[in-house]
């Protein structure tokens, strides 16, 4: 099932998520497993795991996932879950729109009481960033979504470097928001 909700998930994510403890019981589960799962190795990544037509079937979703340049986004957004204790409340690629603005943010999940948005930024251009964040600053900006939750959720950027959270907490002034390196949630 957690496969079902975050898309891939390599062997270490799948351990922590399912605490099942040593590498070699998770080999062993994860080979148990394999008639719904199919896995592939990407960069300096464990084996990443999807699931397969079997596997779709047994957990009822119509969701088809492939090996893709996508990848490791989906693994530094599902790292980011697992960072923050695997929130029930998490939903991955919502639209959320207020008629005049409209965002589809990596994440939206609720924390603490509240909800926050979060986008990864692994390899898109700035110039691409600085667009979406115009966009949550005119959802901000109309008060639609604050007047509905009371607050506006707190924008979260997972991105990679320190020169990259410089130029992500520049943009992001006006805005709620905190930005993390990899190496923080690590």
């Amino acid at each position: 099932m957690s496969l079902r909700k975050l898309d891939f998930l390599n062997r270490d994510q799948l351990t922590r998520i399912h605490r099942l403890g040593s590498v070699r019981n998770a080999n062993r589960i994860l080979k148990e497993m394999s008639p719904y799962l199919t896995g592939f190795r990407e960069e300096s990544f464990s084996t990443i795991y999807f699931l397969n037509k079997e596997g779709r079937e047994y957990v009822n979703t119509d969701k088809v996932r492939r090996k893709n340049k996508f990848v490791n986004h989906y693994l530094y957004r599902n790292d980011f879950y697992i960072y923050m204790g695997c929130p029930h409340d998490w939903e991955n690629e919502i639209k959320v729109s207020d008629g005049t603005f409209t965002i589809v943010p990596d994440s939206y999940f609720k924390k603490e009481s509240k909800y926050h948005f979060l986008e990864v930024d692994s390899t898109q251009k700035m110039s691409v960033n600085k667009k979406k964040i115009e966009q949550y600053k005119g959802l901000m900006r109309n008060g639609e979504l604050a007047k509905h939750l009371g607050y506006f959720p707190k924008l979260i950027w997972l991105t990679t470097t320190e020169l990259r959270r410089k130029q992500l907490t520049l943009l992001c002034k006006g805005l709620p928001y905190r930005v993390y390196t990899m190496n923080d949630i690590k």
